[in-house]
């Protein structure tokens, strides 16, 4: 069925150049040929080491790369998918992606999640807790992050949109629907579905509407699979994931840029409601 509160809003589509398995040059050259490609947005990841393959590989760190990539660039958003909560702390975060969002001439989403890489943490002295702090402390660093931002000099170029990521219907989703611009969710259609509603009810348990905000989800097929059934569910950025060990291939991502541009099209040609057809 579909969602009809989203049939506006245009399709993006992002692509996630995970930062392992490969030389920083290789990650450069991706870096050029996506944004050359079209896509709306550029998602590194922020672990300390690689999440698949070799677990002792080649690695980069996220927000390094960010300031690095909005210097590369000159079009494409620059995010995180996602920024981790407890590696920084939220004044300093807030700190970072005022600067990159200078670099960058107002092009940095935040995307930020509770944290979750057991390896991260023990390897670079964080406490890993429980999910429940982890999640706690998120909430509470989403004002503090908002906050300091309306202290720096000079203050951020634009309202920088903040992406959340990740499912938790009782405590993550209603964090969503109080601070989110974005909020990327997980799972296969039936999941996001599902998930897409209890965000529904978040937004009006807070009074927001949640046609403000934008649901993000990873593609793991290509459109001709799963492109009108994203869409029809409101989905409305999807992501395509590529690493060094497949050389940062964008050929999938290609494909979804192609139904993008047919799908946006179609929207800028419908007739108005109530217009004659």
């Amino acid at each position: 069925m579909s969602d009809d509160r989203y049939a506006d809003r245009p399709v993006r589509i992002g692509v996630q150049l995970q930062p392992q398995h490969a030389d920083y040059a290789d990650l450069r050259s991706a870096v050029d040929r996506a944004e050359e490609a079209g896509v709306d947005v550029i998602f590194t990841w922020d672990h300390f080491f690689p999440l698949t393959g070799d677990r002792d590989g080649q690695h980069f760190e996220c927000w390094s790369m960010l300031a690095a990539w909005a210097e590369q660039t000159e079009r494409v958003e620059l995010s995180a998918l996602v920024t981790c909560n407890s590696y920084r702390n939220p004044e300093l975060l807030a700190d970072m992606a005022r600067t990159v969002d200078h670099i960058s001439g107002g092009r940095i989403i935040l995307g930020i999640g509770a944290g979750w890489f057991a390896r991260d943490y023990e390897e670079y002295g964080y406490d890993f807790g429980t999910p429940g702090r982890r999640i706690a402390a998120l909430g509470e660093s989403l004002p503090r992050i908002r906050n300091r931002w309306g202290k720096l000099k000079p203050p951020p170029t634009r309202t920088i949109p903040i992406l959340i990521g990740g499912g938790g219907e009782r405590k993550t989703l209603r964090l969503v629907a109080e601070h989110a611009d974005i909020w990327h969710g997980f799972g296969g259609l039936d999941v996001l579905t599902h998930k897409n509603e209890v965000l529904d009810r978040w937004c009006a348990e807070v009074g927001r509407d949640p046609a403000d905000i934008e649901r993000s989800t990873a593609a793991s097929d290509g459109p001709d699979a799963l492109g009108e059934a994203l869409v029809g569910i409101g989905e409305r950025l999807i992501t395509v994931s590529t690493d060094g060990r497949a050389g940062f291939d964008l050929a999938r991502t290609r494909d979804w840029l192609q139904f993008r541009d047919e799908h946006n099209a179609g929207l800028s040609t419908a007739p108005e409601a109530g217009s004659e057809t």
